[in-house]
């Protein structure tokens, strides 16, 4: 099976500093894969590359056999890959429900031609909105639905920006620390989370995440970043044994 995501010798340079150094590597289509390695070690910059933050300075990333490195944020996440961030990035000024409301493609009554006409867009609206009330509740988060986005716990907050990124249709999601600052039990329940919604939607993931502890459990996979160089690409069990990924990470 062709990998949903390969990249090839990618490269991101800020000065003379290789954040990105050369890195190759696929993702199998509904793997959950960890992306992993120590603060500075280049992995949310590779996220940024990925999603069109950055521009490449070297190499080719392919979507489902596509080039994308050429093309805009907003383009990338129109092909079906979608990233949350360590430290959520919410509407502020927008309830929770609104907040899950913004991604969905193709909304009608955002056209200038069609918003003054409620009647060319109120049933796409109201089917919107039946999603998003069902993707709240999954989330456990339609008693807050009402709730100001910056009013919710930390936690909440965590599983709002997943709820919202799954209003934009993924194919590919990529999470950079999903369990950041919550408890260890809320840790759990957010990757149980990731491996039902693997199964419910078939969706693929790539996680980057510090709690081993947890991410070990749960992926089938880790890339292990150092320097910008990608040093291992394995299970689990293996990294832990690898004298590299140890010197370099492990063994702080």
């Amino acid at each position: 099976m062709d990998p949903i995501l390969r990249l090839d010798n990618v490269e991101k340079r800020f000065g003379g500093l290789r954040a990105v150094d050369r890195v190759s590597a696929a993702v199998r289509e509904g793997e959950i894969v960890g992306l992993i390695g120590p603060n500075g070690s280049g992995k949310t910059t590779l996220f940024n590359v990925i999603t069109g933050v950055y521009k490449p300075d070297g190499g080719s990333i392919a979507f489902h056999g596509e080039r994308i490195d050429g093309l805009e944020p907003h383009e990338i996440f129109a092909k079906g890959i979608v990233r949350c961030f360590q430290n959520p990035r919410l509407f502020a000024g927008m309830t929770v429900m609104e907040n899950v409301l913004v991604p969905p493609r193709g909304q009608v009554g955002e056209r200038v031609t069609a918003a003054p006409f409620p009647r060319r867009w109120s049933d796409q609206e109201a089917h919107l909105a039946a999603k998003a009330l069902q993707t709240l509740a999954a989330q456990s988060l339609r008693g807050v639905r009402g709730s100001w986005a910056t009013e919710v716990s930390g936690g909440q907050m965590k599983l709002l920006e997943v709820s919202r990124a799954l209003m934009g249709e993924p194919r590919l999601l990529l999470l950079d620390e999903p369990t950041a600052g919550v408890a260890p039990k809320l840790a759990r329940e957010i990757f149980d989370g990731i491996v039902g919604l693997r199964k419910e939607l078939g969706l693929t993931f790539v996680v980057i995440e510090h709690r081993l502890d947890v991410l070990f459990d749960y992926v089938e996979r880790v890339l292990v970043m150092h320097q910008g160089k990608l040093i291992f690409d394995g299970p689990p069990k293996d990294a832990q044994a690898d004298p590299n990924v140890i010197d370099s990470y492990l063994g702080e």
